[in-house]
């Protein structure tokens, strides 16, 4: 008796009968009529689109778009733009054939909706057209450069890349579970630090400073989205444009601790229902581009410049410069946790710091009394979620193995 089809192989077939597959699930998505007339389009463009809506559920049948991409193309081998719609409202898409610029025209094309405000209620239908119009027109790059211009303005947290002594900039890939796209390119972060530290941050033309992280609290939900999802196309640069030597083991476990974070910080991203998530989305950026100063301070034959957390009680508050004794909701115990000059002076004075607030109950909470990875882990700073030096490893491990989603 023969095998039964693996779900690549159902969905490759079904796309050789049809560039447009819907999981059954997600039929009310795109209604009958909306259909049409993505399927019009597909027929006029001169590019192949393969347009895939499936359930993306860790442990499920499909954990992840890029995944789930590489697997359908290997079934259905025929090359083309495979553009890839989440539940979360972001659009992945990935192109096999064709240059490499092309490549990267679908990347750019696909993120690009997420930036554009008119598009932010917009029908699905109306969304995949847009993406499609981006890539086949070769202007996706353009067009996403225009939508995010803000983002390269102070205060928000990205500025321009531009060239500097580690080499031009690229298109870097960026995980599907990021932006929804499996690659984004061209922006970088790097995080503003006290001098007064253990060792100076190595200087960088980009910053990210505490007015960025000032804007980003008083952001609105969808603007902190905008932000974050900048920083992980930000990290995702970074990663790509350090170079570790192989002989340098601790060089190797830092730009992969980077890595991790930056796939992590997409995940969160991808499933972000709320503000303590993207808090947390740049807690794990944040923890990325720890270790690539660290690496970089290596390379130049400088000590290793050891990671900093952000603000216990409000990620968005910026470097935690201060110890403070924190006693856990329903717990005698007490322990230290690290937190801004402005919270740390609050905990002092006997006053209650001005604490992120967890809203996804019937009333507002600090997030540290909600029930969440976050919760549990003090954004990375206490529990079995950090390693005994700091550098959050655990808290990206727990990320990566889908703990934030419970």
């Amino acid at each position: 008796m023969s095998a039964e089809p693996s779900p690549g192989e159902i969905v490759a077939a079904a796309l050789r009968r049809s560039p447009l597959y819907l999981d059954p699930a997600y039929e009310t998505a795109l209604p009958e009529a909306d259909r049409a007339k993505v399927l019009a389009a597909v027929e006029k463009e001169t590019v192949p689109f393969w347009i895939i809506m499936v359930p993306f559920v860790k442990g499920g049948t499909w954990s992840e778009p890029d995944e789930m991409i590489t697997i359908v193309h290997d079934r259905l081998k025929r090359d083309g733009v495979y553009l890839v719609p989440t539940a979360s409202g972001s659009l992945t898409a990935k192109r096999f054939g064709g240059t490499r610029q092309e490549g990267t025209d679908a990347i750019y094309g696909a993120a690009l909706v997420r930036y554009l405000d008119e598009y932010d209620e917009a029908p699905l239908a109306d969304r995949l057209l847009k993406a499609m119009d981006a890539i086949t027109a070769g202007n996706a790059e353009a067009e996403y450069e225009k939508a995010t211009a803000y983002l390269h303005e102070t205060p928000n947290p990205v500025a321009r890349l531009t060239k500097d002594e580690w080499g031009d900039t690229s298109p870097v890939r960026v995980t599907a579970l990021g932006l929804g796209a499996a690659a984004v390119a061209g922006l970088a972060v790097w995080r503003w630090r006290r001098t007064r530290g253990p060792a100076p941050r190595e200087a960088h033309p980009l910053v990210l400073s505490r007015a960025t992280l000032e804007a980003a609290r008083h952001a609105d939900e969808n603007g902190l989205r905008k932000q974050a999802a900048a920083a992980v196309v930000a990290l995702g640069e970074l990663v790509e444009g350090t170079e570790v030597p192989s002989d340098d083991p601790r060089g190797q476990e830092l730009i992969s601790l980077a890595l991790d974070a930056y796939q992590a910080a997409g995940k969160v991203l991808d499933a972000a229902k709320g503000v303590p998530d993207l808090a947390g989305v740049l807690v794990l950026v944040d923890i990325g581009s720890d270790a690539i100063a660290a690496v970089r301070a290596r390379r130049k034959g400088g000590r290793e410049i050891p990671p900093s957390p952000l603000c216990f009680y409000n990620p968005l508050h910026g470097d935690a410069t201060a110890q403070v004794t924190w006693r856990r909701i329903g717990s005698r115990d007490s322990i230290r946790v690290r937190a801004c000059q402005a919270c740390a002076k609050a905990v002092r004075d006997h006053r209650s710091p001005e604490s992120l607030l967890d809203t996804s109950g019937d009333r507002p909470l600090p997030y540290y009394a909600a029930d969440s990875l976050w919760s549990r882990t003090g954004y990375g700073q206490f529990g079995d979620t950090g390693s005994a030096d700091g550098s959050g490893d655990g808290l990206v491990a727990r990320v990566l193995r889908g703990d934030h989603r419970t």
